[in-house]
């Protein structure tokens, strides 16, 4: 560049006279010719003239190769602006987040701060409507109704003060996928946005439907996942959608758009659980490759992470930096990004079931956590659902009590405020049908958790 600057000063020079004069071999005296001073001054007029003409050309050209070199200029800037702009978007969404985070921190506090106690039995309720096991559910984000979904291939709306069903999306038969406006294979996972306008619900047959939540109108089917759709997320504060399958991928949707944007790969088995908070990334749990990774979606890069003993079937976030886990091996474990290895787990948690001396750990088939909080919750076929208090630094689960359940607990679910947690029961465990519980009744339970303040009064 320095170079052709250099070379274009040289030719745009224009001569002096004097420079000129001295060329042809005139003098300000007469040259001896008769020719006058007047004359040679006109003569010199002419040539620097002449001059300017003949290097008018080489200026344009030069002129024309600036301006490639200035348009060249406008396209990197236009790039590098752009660069900036998105930049910028990340650090506003970053932001939003992270106040997000703080408010849920301030109640977070409050709620470390209370002593969470037995509810009583009779206060637990029922709802009752599917006619097989219910495998996942979600409550929306004001907490006035939930979602539910089976093993019938239905997804129903209940209202949590009432316990009424106010929806019912009807479930069809296999082979009647042209007509039938729903799902016609079972349901394994759903995800409701953080501000309420979507619902998504994934099933065997690899679908995504995308559904209104108020009016319970189907919006459109996202399809791409080559094996069955096993779980599902919105990160929060966005339309993004996050999707996991058997096929052992997780892709990226932007709902917004009804638009796929990219594939990750890297587990070695079928993806058993995935989830996200408000961050651009999300954690998944790779069933019998035993490994749970975090999914850097910006970055485009993967942290990978072992523990178990068996295959990890569930997975749900506690905060940004800490997850928890449950397997068939009958293990709970406690995570944090900044390790590879559980930072604190709990074997056996739901007991053991079989004969005398064939003894085999009951499976962790479902995990929930309350958001920036201490307390996680499990699910298994023990006949219990049971709470935990996260030790300090989440070093340690300490058993706060339990309630009882019969049957499958496919699904987890507290309110963000904390005031209720809601269970997905079955006969049926959600992956498969390796034995049956006659005596459980499919639906959920509404479990309203209480708490006791402690004397102290701590200041946020």
């Amino acid at each position: 560049m320095s170079s052709f600057f250099i070379k274009k000063k040289v030719i745009s020079a224009a001569p002096n006279k004097g420079d000129l004069k001295r060329k042809v071999g005139y003098s300000n005296a007469d040259d001896g010719k008769g020719r006058s001073k007047k004359f040679n001054k006109r003569m010199d007029e002419e040539i620097s003239s002449d001059s300017e003409n003949e290097s008018a050309d080489p200026n344009r050209k030069q002129q024309e190769n600036e301006d490639d070199e200035i348009e060249e200029t406008l396209q990197e800037k236009k790039l590098r602006l752009a660069k900036l702009y998105l930049e910028q978007l990340r650090e506003e969404e970053d932001k939003r987040a992270e106040q997000e985070s703080f408010e849920a921190d301030l109640i977070a506090g409050r709620l470390q701060e209370d002593v969470l106690i037995a509810p009583d039995p009779a206060e637990v309720r029922l709802l009752r409507g599917h006619k097989l096991s219910v495998t996942c559910l979600v409550i929306t984000p004001d907490e006035k109704c939930i979602f539910s979904a089976s093993k019938d291939c239905s997804i129903i709306k209940w209202e949590v003060e009432g316990g009424k069903k106010v929806h019912k999306i009807a479930g069809g038969r296999k082979g009647t996928e042209a007509r039938h406006v729903g799902h016609t294979a079972h349901i394994l996972c759903m995800a409701i946005s953080s501000d309420g306008k979507y619902l998504a619900s994934g099933d065997m047959n690899k679908l995504i439907m995308i559904w209104d939540p108020v009016t319970c109108k189907h919006l459109y089917k996202l399809k791409g996942h080559r094996d069955a759709v096993s779980g599902l997320a919105f990160r929060r504060g966005t339309h993004t959608l996050y999707s996991a399958s058997h096929d052992r991928s997780i892709k990226v949707w932007s709902v917004d758009e009804n638009a796929y944007v990219e594939t990750l790969f890297g587990h070695q088995d079928m993806i058993t659980g995935l989830d996200s908070l408000s961050r651009e990334r999300c954690v998944t749990a790779g069933g019998r490759d035993r490994t749970v990774r975090v999914w850097k979606v910006a970055e485009e890069s993967q942290l990978v992470f072992h523990g178990h003993e068996g295959s990890i079937d569930c997975i749900q976030l506690i905060n940004e930096e800490h997850m928890v886990t449950g397997g068939d091996d009958g293990s709970i474990s406690v995570w944090t990004v900044n390790k590879k290895k559980p930072v604190s787990t709990v074997k056996q948690a739901h007991g053991s079931h079989g004969n005398t001396g064939l003894e085999q750990p009951c499976w962790v088939s479902s995990v929930a956590a309350l958001h920036n909080s201490d307390i996680v919750a499990s699910g298994s076929h023990n006949s219990a659902v049971q709470l935990w208090k996260c030790g300090q630094g989440f070093r340690g689960l300490e058993p706060l009590f339990s309630v009882p359940m019969i049957g499958f607990v496919n699904s987890l679910k507290f309110s963000n405020s904390g005031k209720f947690l809601v269970a997905g029961v079955g006969q049926e465990h959600r992956l498969g049908r390796w034995w049956r519980i006659k005596e459980a009744r499919n639906g959920l339970y509404i479990i309203p958790l209480k708490r006791q303040a402690q004397e102290q009064e701590v200041v946020l």
